[in-house]
């Protein structure tokens, strides 16, 4: 295992296990899925139960395949539509920083998910165990995990994001 595969091992598991801590925090912790799903009813994506259980067993499994290098483009997709999901829904319209509750998070985890579906898992992966070599590892890896992440994101917002109309600020007067 050489410096890049060292690299590849620590990139991995930080993102992986910082994904799945995230599902496992919507079913394990605080309001569980019941909780979650009034969050998710709240910002529109209805139902917020199914929303609440795909998001949590996405998290989770995306993030547990990520770590080990399992169909790692495959995790990174799911990834990048977890993330641009909660960007769009949740994050839009606050801005960069984190610390405003901006995208600024989402990013990085998309990204570096990306980054590593072009690398491939390296040589300390399931895929490398498996196939025998990094699986759709370069552009073809980088493309299954932006173009198949946004796609998804955008089915999925597209059938069931339906925000609350916003209610205007102007007193409204009935003759």
């Amino acid at each position: 295992m050489d410096t890049i595969d060292t690299g590849l091992v620590i990139l991995r598991v930080l993102l992986g296990l910082t994904m799945a801590a995230h599902g496992y925090g919507k079913l394990f912790r605080g309001g569980r899925i019941p909780g979650t799903a009034g969050w998710f009813d709240s910002m529109g994506m209805r139902p917020g139960k199914v929303h609440a259980w795909l998001a949590a067993l996405t998290e989770v499994a995306a993030g547990l395949a990520l770590a080990l290098g399992l169909l790692t483009p495959f995790a990174a997709a799911g990834f990048v539509s977890l993330m641009f999901i909660a960007a769009w829904t949740v994050h839009r319209g606050k801005g960069f920083f984190v610390a405003a509750d901006g995208w600024e998070y989402n990013l990085v985890l998309a990204g570096g998910a990306v980054v590593v579906a072009i690398m491939g898992a390296g040589s300390a992966s399931f895929d490398h165990l498996i196939f025998g070599n990094n699986l759709l590892d370069g552009w073809v890896g980088g493309a299954i995990a932006l173009i198949g992440g946004l796609a998804a994101a955008g089915i999925l917002l597209g059938a069931c994001y339906r925000p609350a109309p916003k209610q205007s600020d102007e007193a409204v007067t009935v003759s």
